[in-house]
This record gives C-alpha cells, sequence and structure tokens, in this order.
C-alpha cells in the first residue's frame, strides 16, 4: 500500500459515522476481498490503517490489497451480523473465513464379482459395480461398511474368490468370528447372496429395521427345525445389538448435539464438527480455516457460517472454547433454527470428553500437514490456551541452573520444536559474572549472554539467531520477575513462563510474574511441561557434574610431578574428557602443549595405578 493510498483512506475514514454496520474492503481491480461488521463503522475501519505493520500477518495482507471500501449502516448489531454473513455467503472475499471442508462425494460400493463385497468408493465408475450414494459424508459411509461387514461377517480381505478357495489358512478375522470363511469354499453362492442382501437391508434399513426381519427369520427357522440356520440369525442379531449397545454407552448423553472444536497449527487451523443424533455419532466434518489471526474471532465467523441456511441445527451446541459476540452469535442460529438453541462450553464431564473428541480430531488433521503427530499438535494447542498465547508455540526454549557447591555454577539450555526435542540446537553456560549461589542472578546471565548472541546472529535465523516462541525458566515467579526485565532491556516480546516443581520434584504449576496456573487437569500440557522440565534438568546437571568431575581431576593431576594448573587445564582442553585422556598413550599425551615425554609418562601412570602400583613406606612401631 502507497502512502497516498493510506492518506486517502484515512481521510475517508474521518466521514464514517459511529453506527453499527457492514464495511467492505475492495482491491484496486474493484473485487471485494474482506467483509465485517463492526459496533461502530469509523472505529472499527480506521483501526486497519493505524499502526499497519503490528497487524497481524493476515491482516497485514489483507490491508496491503485494500484500494477502496464500501459501508453499510445497520439499525444494530445484530442486523450487521446478518447482513454480513448473507453478503459472505454471495461474494466469497478471499480474506473471510469460507466453509470448505475436506470432503467430496462418497458411495457405498457392492463390487461386480462372482462373490460381491462391501466397500466404500470415492468416485463412481462404469465397471458395473453397484453404488449407493452419493453421501456428503467419508465418516458416516466407511462407519457403515465396517459395521455391516462386520455385523454379517462378510470378507474384507485382498483375496479373490472362488479362486482362491482352499488355499492358505483362514485368516485372524475368521478366528475372531468377524468373517464367515468364505476361503474355505465351504459356503454356497445362494447363502452368500442371502447374506449379502441382509447386509444391504441392514445399510438401507438401518439396525432397528434389520433386527425385526432377522428376529422373524431366526422364528421360522426354528420352527422348521432348522436349528443351525437360526443361530445364525441369532449370532447377527447379537452383533447388531451389540453395536448400538456400544454407541449407547460412548455417547449415552449425546442425545442431538453438535460439537465444534478448534485447533491450530503452525500455518492452519482445523475446525472439527462432530453430530450426534439418537446417542449416535452420525458424522464427522474437517474444514481447514487457513492462518487465523485470533481463535475467538475465528470460532464466532465459523459458527454463524455454518449454521447460516442450516436446516439441521440441534438444540445443544457444545464448543471448545470462548468465541467473541456470544450473545449475538445464539440469537442468529436459534432465529436460523426457530427455536432455542444453546451454546455451551463444558468445563468437565462427560460434554467435556465429547469435547477432547473434537480436538483429537482436529489435532489429527493438522498432524497430516506437518510432521508433528496429533498428540503433539493437541498438547501445543492446549498449552497455547493455557497460557493464553495467540497460536502454539512451535519453538520452546528451556533453562535450569545446576551447581555443585559454589564453584560449579552451570546452566543448561533445550530445545524442542514441534513438541518435540531438537538436540543439535542444546546449549549450556557455564556462569561467569554471579560469584556464589545465585539462581536469579546466573539466570539474568545467561538470558542476557543469550539475546546478545541473538543480536549478532539474527541474521543467520538459524541456532541463537532464532527467536524462540516460549521461554520456560525452571523455577516459580521469583525467576520469572528476575529475567523479565531482560528481555523488555533487548526490546523482544516473548511469552515467558517459569516451571514450578512440588516437594517430591514433580511437575505442579506454570509460574509468570505475579501467580501461577494450575496445569494437572490439562492432561496435554501438563505431559509436554513435566517432558520439558525433565529434560532440562537432566541436561543442566549433567553439565553440572561433568563440570565438577573435571575441576576435581584438574586439581587432582597438580599432584603429579611438574604438572601444575596451566598444564592440567591444556590437557583438559585438548583431551575434552577424562575417558579420552585415560585411554590415551604416551606418545599422544606428548601433543599436548607444554607436556613433554617425562611429564606424559608421570600422568599415564597416575592415570593407570593398576599397572603401576606406588610402593607402601614401612611404618615404625614403637617397641621397646
Amino acid at each position: 500500500m502507497t502512502d497516498e493510498i493510506l492518506a486517502r483512506l484515512k481521510k475517508r475514514v474521518k466521514n464514517l459515522p459511529m453506527q453499527p454496520g457492514v464495511y467492505i474492503m475492495k482491491d484496486k481491480s474493484g473485487n471485494i476481498i474482506y467483509i465485517g461488521k463492526a459496533k461502530s463503522l469509523k472505529n472499527r475501519v480506521s483501526s486497519y490503517f493505524r499502526s499497519i505493520d503490528k497487524h497481524l500477518p493476515k491482516v497485514y495482507q489483507m490491508v496491503q490489497h485494500v484500494d477502496d471500501f464500501e459501508y453499510i449502516v445497520t439499525d444494530s448489531e445484530f442486523e450487521a451480523l446478518v447482513l454480513e454473513c448473507s453478503l459472505i455467503k454471495y461474494h466469497t472475499p478471499k480474506y473471510n473465513i469460507l466453509l470448505k471442508d475436506d470432503k467430496g462425494y462418497t458411495y457405498i460400493k457392492i463390487t461386480n464379482e462372482e462373490y460381491p463385497r462391501i466397500e466404500s468408493a470415492k468416485q463412481r465408475l462404469d465397471d458395473g459395480a453397484t453404488y449407493i450414494g452419493p453421501y456428503i459424508s467419508g465418516f458416516v459411509v466407511k462407519q457403515t461398511v465396517d459395521e455391516a461387514n462386520r455385523v454379517f461377517a462378510l470378507p474384507s480381505c485382498s483375496r479373490k474368490f472362488p479362486q482362491e478357495f482352499g488355499k492358505g489358512r483362514p485368516c485372524l478375522n475368521f478366528h475372531m468370528r468377524r468373517c464367515m470363511g468364505l476361503c474355505q469354499g465351504k459356503i454356497s453362492k445362494e447363502e452368500y447372496a442371502e447374506t449379502l442382501s441382509q447386509a444391504m437391508d441392514f445399510i438401507k434399513g438401518g439396525g432397528n429395521a434389520t433386527l425385526k426381519i432377522l428376529e422373524k427369520k431366526m422364528e421360522e427357522a426354528a420352527e422348521n427345525l432348522e436349528f443351525e440356520k437360526a443361530a445364525h440369525y441369532r449370532d447377527r442379531i447379537k452383533a447388531i445389538q451389540k453395536i448400538n449397545e456400544q454407541q449407547k454407552v460412548v455417547y449415552a448423553k449425546a442425545v442431538n448435539q453438535d460439537v465444534h472444536a478448534f485447533v491450530q497449527g503452525s500455518g492452519d487451523t482445523c475446525a472439527v464438527v462432530l453430530k450426534f443424533r439418537e446417542e449416535r455419532l452420525v458424522d464427522k466434518q474437517d474444514f481447514f480455516l487457513g492462518e487465523v489471526d485470533s481463535l475467538p474471532e475465528a470460532r464466532s465467523e465459523f459458527l454463524v457460517r455454518y449454521y447460516s441456511g442450516n436446516s439441521d441445527i440441534p438444540p445443544l451446541i457444545e464448543i471448545d472454547d470462548q468465541y467473541e459476540d456470544p450473545e449475538l452469535v445464539e440469537e442468529y442460529i436459534a432465529q436460523q433454527a426457530g427455536k432455542k438453541v444453546t451454546l455451551h462450553i463444558p468445563q468437565r464431564g462427560e460434554q467435556h470428553k465429547l469435547v477432547q473428541m473434537a480436538i483429537t480430531n482436529a489435532a489429527q488433521q493438522i498432524s497430516h500437514l506437518t510432521e508433528q503427530s496429533g498428540r503433539d499438535v493437541a498438547a501445543l494447542a492446549e498449552l497455547a490456551k493455557l497460557l493464553g498465547l495467540k497460536k502454539p508455540p512451535r519453538y520452546i526454549e528451556a533453562y535450569d541452573i545446576s551447581n555443585i557447591g559454589s564453584d560449579t555454577v552451570v546452566a543448561g539450555m533445550v530445545v524442542f520444536e514441534g513438541g518435540k526435542p531438537l538436540k543439535s540446537a542444546y546449549k549450556r553456560f557455564s556462569i561467569k559474572t554471579v560469584n556464589g549461589i545465585d539462581d536469579y542472578g546466573s539466570m539474568r546471565e545467561v538470558i542476557t549472554r543469550r539475546m546478545k548472541r541473538y543480536e549478532e546472529e539474527k541474521e543467520s535465523g538459524v541456532s541463537f539467531g532464532r527467536l524462540p516462541d516460549l521461554i520456560l525458566l525452571d523455577g516459580g515467579k521469583g525467576h520469572v520477575s528476575a529475567v523479565a526485565p531482560v528481555l523488555a532491556q533487548f526490546g523482544v516480546e516473548i511469552p515467558l513462563f517459569g516451571m514450578v516443581k512440588d516437594d517430591r520434584h514433580r511437575t505442579r504449576a506454570i509460574a509468570l510474574d505475579g501467580g501461577e496456573i494450575a496445569i494437572g487437569s490439562q492432561r496435554g500440557a501438563f505431559t509436554l511441561i513435566s517432558t520439558i522440565q525433565e529434560e532440562v534438568h537432566r541436561f543442566a546437571i549433567s553439565y553440572s557434574r561433568q563440570k565438577h568431575q573435571k575441576a576435581g581431576l584438574e586439581l587432582a593431576l597438580t599432584t603429579v610431578e611438574g604438572i601444575g594448573p596451566t598444564r592440567a587445564k591444556a590437557l583438559f582442553q585438548y583431551f575434552k574428557t577424562k575417558k579420552a585422556m585415560t585411554e590415551a598413550t604416551v606418545e599422544q599425551l606428548c601433543q599436548v602443549k607444554g607436556i613433554s615425554r617425562q611429564k606424559a609418562q608421570a600422568v599415564y601412570e597416575y592415570l593407570h595405578p593398576e599397572l603401576f602400583p606406588q610402593e607402601e613406606e614401612e611404618i615404625a612401631e614403637d617397641g621397646e
């Protein structure tokens, strides 16, 4: 955006009213790129053209393309919301959240072969197969196909029939009674066709309708003394009843409701909607929203778009967290439904478990776009929510101070990227300017040195030249208060928190400057923080022990004839570890500057007392 365009837009903003309404942003070609609502048009629109560089990335990109704007004044904010929704649906602007899910149509396919199979298919091909559908939800199709194959014990393996009859043993599904064992060649075409027909009735009519048909057939078979046939019907009836019972046990509290969850990744956000009807999970929908600047704002936009013109709106909608303008959103959805609709954010109990299920599914979808696991995505999202971060922290640095006595004070820095340790980025610090044991002073020194290295290396964008999304200190609010001024001094804004341990040295809470945040109930975040805290403690204390052992051996080496502090230090600088020095030959010891062959031999003998036992002096005893 040029200064000329910005000046022109700012001038236009001055004439906007302080009333509610809708604003329409356009690019230089006149295309609509964003539509929004406002309580006060003047205040909202002017905010886009102030401090442009401080906007979040998506807003910044949108503003850079704005060449002009229009507006429509409304009588109320609710009318603005309704109008905004209608205009977005019609124009589908580039920078608004648009509901594009990840599915196309899906079919149930009955293959064209001598012994047909029931499968799910993405496309309808001209292959002679029978197709049922299309269905909008691939989730429903897969669930239905799996249930039909399981209840009626139809084969789902890759064997070809009848070509492979009697070739090889039956698979595990047969022994688990999940397959009729067609591969054995003992089932007639007529019997298989009847079973397939019953499976199709199950798919088309549902479990309850099929139960009535099978119960009638079981009674007829029993009356005709066809007990084996009656047993087959009985087993199918039990299988259907078991599936229904499993659904009711898991979703007994979810009668008619939708469950929404939103998870942010490093560059995209996924919204998942789980639809429950009559105590069953009947559909799962996934939507990718792109990079969003504010999750509460994204939730509101999504809810309004999702239920706009939707004829299937349940009386209860569960949501994973806070959303903007709750009263307006609830009023709008109730108007669309023509009845009272409750929007609820569960904190505990069965409904909270359903929300967690939706979060897990959303995290899994995000994981497909990255190298992270679904568990790591969910944990980072949960941590961001817990700490009030705008987005999940992909790059985390953690620090711990360790000492063995006042002479060996060190610090360790570990890095977690995408929820996993990045060991190549770990760093160790020897405390140089702090005398004695002073955790706060030591932590200040470490963070100061780290920030100075950033100033020196920031052009590289790697190692110390990269700023973290989050800094964690092994300690409480005192550590946070001690370090916060250092970050302010360097002019960087990095979220800073402490990791608090209980009396048993286990993670208890997150500390901030002025208080604590309990994390015990946040399972994913708790596990991640505990892992980070244990890792940074392990790394720091291992360095502390190494330094202590080195210092002790350096001091011990000075007892060797001809080896003073300077030569002892030179030996360690050359060999790095006691193990390497002990494994060195006399010739290799001679390679160290200032170590003659005679001194090398003396050091070698000192390091290998088992090869060169010292002669014991005779001690005279008192006697007569």
